[in-house]
């Protein structure tokens, strides 16, 4: 399951349902609040239709009645893409009063994987408390922050790279989003490199 709400960064979840539509093994499920499809209308200049065609199954937010709402409902897990700070706050108090904060429930009772993409900056107090909140209940905090070690030369290079180690949480096989960590080989043999050059120079 994916869901959006209205925090910055909606491409996120945006492109998480690009990566899972592609793969055939793999059937999505998306939520979008108001504010998310807001706040993609804004960032992406894209409408609530064109996100909702990425998914294979759509449900309203208000839909407290829908599949997802129930345990019985077999998946994988949720990721919310991007969580805002209200949607971390209602989850991590247990406040079920939308679709996304009932199906986020679902997943603590059940025991199945669940990613908050939280985005804010700076965190205060409360965020910082509910963070640890849905912690301790079992759920993922990961902040969609950029890695510089692979070395992004665009924007997208930054989303890819958060959007395969958020599958890689889910164990969702994937390819080309995110280059992996190889260690410090090549730079420390730039170093020596470096260190012989500055050698025969003092030389």
């Amino acid at each position: 399951m994916v869901a959006i709400t209205g925090a910055s960064g909606a491409v996120y979840g945006v492109r998480m349902l690009q990566v899972l539509s592609q793969l055939d093994d793999w059937e999505s499920h998306l939520v979008i609040s108001s504010s998310g499809a807001l706040t993609a209308l804004h960032e992406l200049t894209m409408r609530r239709p064109e996100i909702e065609a990425l998914a294979d199954v759509v449900h309203n937010v208000r839909d407290i009645g829908a599949s997802i709402a129930s345990g019985s409902f077999q998946c994988d897990g949720m990721v919310i893409a991007p969580c805002s700070m209200r949607t971390l706050a209602a989850v991590a108090h247990g406040l079920a009063d939308n679709l996304i904060t009932r199906a986020a429930d679902v997943m603590l009772k059940e025991r199945r994987r669940l990613v908050l993409l939280a985005r804010e900056t700076p965190l205060n107090l409360a965020h910082l408390r509910n963070m640890t909140a849905v912690t301790e209940l079992g759920a993922i905090v990961a902040p969609p922050m950029p890695a510089f070690y692979n070395l992004p030369g665009t924007i997208d290079d930054i989303v890819n790279h958060t959007v395969g180690r958020t599958l890689d949480l889910f164990n969702v096989e994937h390819a080309g989003l995110l280059q992996r960590w190889q260690g410090l080989k090549k730079t420390a043999a730039l170093v020596k490199e470096s260190v012989s050059r500055e050698h025969l120079i003092s030389i």
